[in-house]
This record gives structure tokens, sequence and C-alpha cells, in this order.
């Protein structure tokens, strides 16, 4: 069964409108619902929050030796916040799983196809 990465993305200083505590209960409480749903369902694999890209070190080889930098690998705006590992035989499953996501979060998801390997 192929499996995909849902990529959760966030905006480096977006900045958003104060979300009232009720809303980001109400929001907590859909996300936990697509989360079970997900479970049930056998799609669920692994999933993971991660903390701010300024947290990330990078591990890189430059003319032979290992140079180690602080930051995110790319600058960019746009940095992976979290993810999900699910697997579907359908593509569609996996877009509308993500479009409950992005709906949950208001954050954009990006879905990729994990490659074939020879053990698949």
């Amino acid at each position: 069964m192929p499996h995909y990465l849902l990529s959760v993305h966030s905006v480096e200083g977006q900045t958003r409108e104060p979300t009232a505590e009720d809303d980001m209960r109400g929001s907590h409480d859909r996300l936990n619902a697509i989360e079970q749903e997900m479970k049930a369902s056998g799609m669920w694999v692994f999933s993971g929050r991660l903390h701010e890209a300024d947290t990330a070190t990078v591990i890189r080889t430059v003319r032979g030796q290992i140079v180690t930098t602080d930051g995110p690998f790319g600058e960019s705006k746009e940095h992976l916040g979290g993810f999900y590992i699910v697997r579907a035989d359908d593509l569609d499953a996996v877009l509308a799983l993500a479009a409950q996501v992005t709906e949950a979060i208001d954050t954009p998801i990006e879905v990729r196809p994990f490659a074939a390997t020879s053990g698949d």
C-alpha cells in the first residue's frame, strides 16, 4: 500500500488574528478527531510536530570534512512545522484527509507519495 507524507508548513513572521480560547480548543478537538479517524481506518502510520526552524542543525560535507551549522538548511520564510505519514491505495482519500487537516489548523499541507523501494 503506498505511503504519503503530509507536510504541515509554517510561514515565518506570518501574523494571524488572535485566536479565542474556544476557537483554539475547537481546532484542537477537530484535529484530534481527524487523527482518531486516521488511526481507526488504518491510514495513520506516524506523525510529529517540530520545534521552530531556528532550532535546526544542518550537517553537511565540505571538501571531505563534516561541517555543522545552526539554523534551517534553506533560507526561506516557509518551514516544515510537522508531518503525518499515512498509507492509502487511493490518492483522493489522502487529499481529502489533507483538506480536513488544513481546514482544522488553517495551515498549508503538502502531499507527496514516497518513492517505491525494492521492499514495497
